[in-house]
C-alpha cells in the first residue's frame, strides 16, 4: 500500500522525498527548513535551488510537510512550480531530487535546468 504523499496548493511532496528531507534536517540545528526555489539561469532559462535556511517563514511561503514543516516554497517560485511532484530517487545512477514540473515545456539533458 503507498503512503499519502503530502499536498500544498497542487504541488505534490512524495514519501520518499519528506523521508530524505527529514534525514538531511536532522543533522541541522533545530528550526531549519530545506527551502526550494527557482531560479533564472541554467541551460534551459530555470533552475532550482535548494537551501536548508533558518529564517521565519515569509507570509506568502508554501509550506510543505507539516505539521512539520519542513519545505519552503516562496510566493514567485510557486507560480513556477503549480502541478510539481518533488520526489527523491535512489537508483544506479545515483541520489537526487527530482521536480517533475507539467509546467515545464523542455529540459536540458541533466535535468537541472527548465524552460516553461
Amino acid at each position: 500500500m503507498n503512503e499519502p504523499q503530502i499536498t500544498s496548493n497542487s504541488i505534490v511532496l512524495t514519501p520518499q522525498a519528506q523521508k530524505q528531507i527529514v534525514k538531511i534536517l536532522a543533522k541541522e540545528p533545530q528550526g531549519s527548513f530545506l527551502r526550494i526555489s527557482v531560479s533564472g539561469g541554467g541551460c534551459s532559462g530555470f533552475s532550482y535551488e535548494y537551501n536548508i535556511v533558518r529564517e521565519k517563514p515569509n507570509e506568502d511561503d508554501m509550506k510543505l510537510g507539516e505539521p512539520e514543516t519542513i519545505v519552503l516554497i516562496d510566493a514567485l517560485s510557486q507560480e513556477f512550480m503549480l502541478g510539481s511532484e518533488i520526489d527523491f530517487i535512489n537508483d544506479l545512477s545515483g541520489q537526487s531530487f527530482q521536480i517533475n514540473n507539467p509546467n515545464a515545456v523542455a529540459s536540458c539533458g541533466c535535468g537541472s535546468s527548465f524552460a516553461v
